[in-house]
């Protein structure tokens, strides 16, 4: 097994909540996975915990300050000659400042029966489904 396919990555993601939507960014074109998209967030930093990881992740990419994330799901994805990644999903429903796209090619606020509509990255689509079903609103409340 070569180091490509055995590196393991930490990642945390926000669900954030507003008005009944959730935000939702596309990948840029130039980076890994493109135009795919996802829920903001991003790896987590060696030593530093989830929570913090994701205040700076979402305040580095949409410029604000998130309040009590509550983790609410959390998926192992192997993506092949590539790396496996743990993502722990939080849910935001409180933020302070405004909403801005800093690294993303777009992002758009979403109502949750439209996500399976969007091409979400892989390790994504299992928290999508459930959101898509019966489950997703009390996920989401």
């Amino acid at each position: 097994m070569s180091d490509a396919i055995a590196k393991h990555i930490e990642v945390v993601a926000a669900l954030i909540v507003q008005d009944g939507r959730l935000l939702v960014c596309q990948r840029h074109e130039t980076s890994e996975f493109p135009l795919k998209w996802e829920f903001p967030g991003g790896k987590v930093e060696p030593s530093e915990e989830r929570e913090d990881a994701l205040t700076r992740e979402i305040k580095e990419e949409l410029a604000i300050e998130i309040h009590d994330p509550v983790k609410i799901f959390n998926h192992r994805h192997f993506y092949p000659e590539a790396f496996e990644v743990n993502i722990d999903f939080f849910r935001v429903t409180r933020f302070s400042g405004n909403v801005r796209n800093r690294v993303f090619q777009q992002i758009c606020w979403v109502p949750v029966g439209e996500l399976t509509k969007f091409d979400f990255l892989e390790g994504d689509l299992p928290l999508v489904a459930i959101l898509a079903g019966p489950e997703g609103e009390r996920l989401l409340s």
